[in-house]
């Protein structure tokens, strides 16, 4: 007779699985403009972020940590490239505006549980599994997490900047391991990302989980992902859990 899966520790991702942000970033860096003098487009700048964003993670990999930069200033050049390639040249101007864009996101305040987080991590807590979570987001998350009051339900909290890797590096999962001294077949997963979340922790051989949303997955991601493991909500996650520790090893 098979032995029955017994999960230790749940991990999470944090961005658009627990919390999102209240505003689109461009709607926040517009206003923010706005409130020094500069109009500038909500959707340019949308734009130009997700461009920056992605360059300064290809030439800074984890916040610029082994390249001598603190993520303050990782950002605050992310900041200045997103309002240069909508149009503003002028650092000068945009550089009050980049100090407080990084601390109104480094604020509580400007982000929102999604809904059905508190309750889970409370359900996962009182079934007896260690939380933790692996993030590809900088130190501020610890505050944010603090500060929306989810903090308590984690062990530790491991970001990218403090690992040194972001996800789907095998090196974060593993440290993750490492620290809640747990082996990947008693460990799962869970986060909106297919490459980062999903295939990352089964490529260490943990378990993982999907959250989908209400919007219909990419197809090529719906074929590669059992549908058990997909989550349309946060609340699909204990019936799931229900499911995989029912199951033989190695499922």
């Amino acid at each position: 007779m098979a032995h029955r899966l017994q999960l230790q520790l749940l991990t999470w991702d944090v961005k658009d699985t627990l919390l999102r942000l209240r505003h689109p970033v461009g709607e926040e860096y517009a206003a923010k403009a706005r409130a020094h003098g500069l109009e500038v487009e909500a959707a340019a700048l949308g734009q130009a972020f997700g461009r920056a964003y992605r360059a300064q993670s290809h030439s800074f990999p984890s916040y610029g940590l082994s390249r001598g930069l603190t993520s303050r200033q990782w950002w605050l050049d992310v900041v200045l490239q997103t309002f240069h390639q909508a149009g503003v040249r002028d650092a000068q101007a945009v550089a009050p505006i980049a100090d407080q864009l990084y601390e109104d996101f480094s604020s509580s305040r400007t982000w929102q549980v999604l809904e059905g987080a508190d309750a889970t991590l409370r359900a996962c807590r009182k079934r007896g599994l260690r939380l933790a979570v692996v993030s590809n987001f900088d130190r501020r998350l610890e505050d944010i997490l603090a500060g929306l009051g989810l903090q308590e339900h984690f062990d530790f909290v491991l970001t990218s900047e403090a690992a040194g890797w972001p996800k789907p590096d095998p090196r974060i999962f593993h440290e993750a391991l490492r620290l809640a001294q747990v082996e990947p077949a008693v460990a799962a997963h869970i986060g909106d990302s297919y490459q980062c979340d999903y295939k990352g922790a089964r490529a260490v051989g943990m378990h993982s989980f999907l959250v989908a949303g209400p919007e219909p997955l990419d197809p090529a991601v719906k074929d590669s992902v059992p549908q058990e493991h997909v989550l349309p909500s946060l609340s699909h996650l204990l019936p799931a859990l229900d499911c995989l520790e029912g199951s033989p090893p190695g499922l």
